[in-house]
């Protein structure tokens, strides 16, 4: 099939190849490992992955931690859009673990959930995951078991699939995994209950903001050049807010691919478990590098007070003729949303008083291990109205499916794009309308501040045939 396609296209006019201003080696100081495709289909990804113990250098030392193939992030995989995925995946981790495809329409039998969609991989154990990637855009991959303590030390990594016709014509492109970690002077990593349930509370977040598990990398360009960024955030509580020296970022993307048309922002907030596509022409001169930095946010209580802004990376500039690039237009079709015949689902997320001495966040009322599944025909179109009645933001996020946010009037908020997480700060009401129109099972939602999802912030949707029971109430 891709024979043919590549044949059809070699008939077709051509159109001009994106040019590269890029020097040689640009995005060597933020290379991302990648594995071997052992399958000789085309359309075949197949691939080894191993969650092991290892030693990894961070800022000069050396951290003892939990890998994906020995190193963090995890590989990068790659993929085109309609490929299948084969993952042969091993545990040799002392502790059960999984792996979730953050993002990715799979079968509920691969979502990586224990119970819901999976047993959990016990050490030495193997689990196969085995599904075609039906949507073009970068996901991630992370454990679902003890999600905040193993995200925390190390595992996680990057999945882009790509669409060779997107129509972004940018010939630079780069894949920027963001996370944090904590270790002390002797490279242990930091306990994952520190804190207590204040720690919990706060969301823990590591002393050391990496880029690619390094540590203030450096990115060469022309000035004026355009690059493509694709960016996860892979903290599992920390929020960027990126600020390029004031310089633009023209966003052309979100989680679920390219969205209908480009935004221009001076500031990025990206938060965990969120994607953002986006270009960018640094401007410089060669000997006066531009620093990406991470501005303080405040995501719940005064946190600002506890954090400080944060070099993310360095770009170092040549001394070639600056570049005067055209704007980068993108243009997508997505189906405008409409909330009529939507079901209303109420979801309400708190944080009671403390009762003794341990805190825990709640979904209507009650914590994930007291709840019962929402529920959803095959075939229904529901609208989520997430009311966050607590004093701390939360990353909302939804598996197995797209929304679209809808704004108070009922519209949806442009331009459109596909979301699988997004946040909903403290205080707030925000509008969530998805189709539950195939797979069925049980899907999990939560907040992808993985400590406050272990505290209680978690819930699941049970997708199936008959009359949902539970939360619901047709729309007036």
């Amino acid at each position: 099939m891709r024979l043919i396609t590549v044949l059809l296209l070699c008939l077709a006019p051509i159109a001009a190849a994106a040019q590269s201003f890029a020097p040689a080696r640009w995005a060597d100081g933020v290379k991302l490992t990648e594995l071997t495709d052992r399958n000789p289909d085309p359309r075949i990804v197949e691939i080894d992955l191993t969650a092991k113990l290892a030693d990894v250098q961070i800022d000069g030392k050396t951290v003892h931690a939990w890998t994906y193939e020995g190193g963090i992030p995890g590989p990068l995989i790659k993929t085109q859009v309609g490929d299948r995925l084969i993952v042969h995946f091993k545990n040799e981790l002392e502790e059960p673990t999984t792996v979730h495809w953050h993002g990715v329409r799979v079968p509920i039998e691969m979502d990586g959930v224990p119970e819901l969609s999976q047993p959990d991989v016990k050490k030495g154990e193997s689990f196969t995951y085995d599904f075609v990637v039906r949507d073009a855009g970068l996901y991630w991959y992370h454990p679902h078991v003890m999600s905040a303590a193993q995200v925390g030390y190390g595992l996680y990594g990057a999945l882009l699939v790509e669409d060779p016709a997107d129509g972004v014509n940018v010939e630079d492109q780069v894949t920027l995994v963001l996370s944090d970690i904590g270790f002390d002077a002797k490279g242990r990593l930091e306990p994952a209950d520190s804190g207590g349930s204040a720690g919990m509370v706060f969301g823990r977040e590591g002393d050391y903001v990496l880029v690619n598990g390094r540590r203030r990398p450096v990115l060469h360009a022309r000035p004026g050049a355009p690059q493509r960024w694709r960016i996860v955030n892979a903290a599992k509580s920390r929020f960027f807010y990126l600020d390029l020296d004031g310089q633009p970022f023209t966003v052309i993307g979100a989680d679920g691919g390219i969205q209908e048309r480009s935004i221009t922002t001076d500031i990025l907030l990206i938060t965990p478990g969120e994607r953002v596509d986006v270009i960018v022409n640094p401007k410089g001169k060669a000997g006066a590098p531009l620093t990406l930095r991470a501005m303080l946010y405040n995501r719940g209580y005064g946190s600002v007070e506890y954090r400080s802004v944060e070099d993310v990376l360095t770009i170092e500039f040549t001394k070639e003729t600056p570049i005067v690039a055209k704007p980068v237009t993108i243009a997508r079709s997505l189906p405008v949303p409409s909330i009529e015949g939507a079901t209303k689902v109420d979801v309400v997320l708190t944080l009671p008083p403390m009762k003794d001495n341990k805190s825990e966040f709640q979904v209507n009322g009650v914590p994930f291990w007291k709840a019962k599944p929402y529920a959803a025909r095959l075939g229904e179109k529901q609208l989520w109205i997430v009311k966050n009645d607590s004093d701390w933001d939360h990353p909302f996020h939804l598996h197995g499916f797209f929304f679209q946010v809808i704004d108070e009037k009922g519209e949806p908020v442009r331009p459109l794009a596909l979301k699988d997480t997004v946040n909903i700060p403290m205080k707030t009401t925000m509008r969530l309308l998805v189709s539950f129109d195939e797979r069925p099972g049980q899907w999990m939602f939560h907040c992808h501040i993985l400590d406050h999802a272990d505290g209680g912030l978690m819930g699941t949707v049970q997708v199936g045939p008959g009359t949902p029971q539970g939360h619901t109430h047709k729309m007036p």
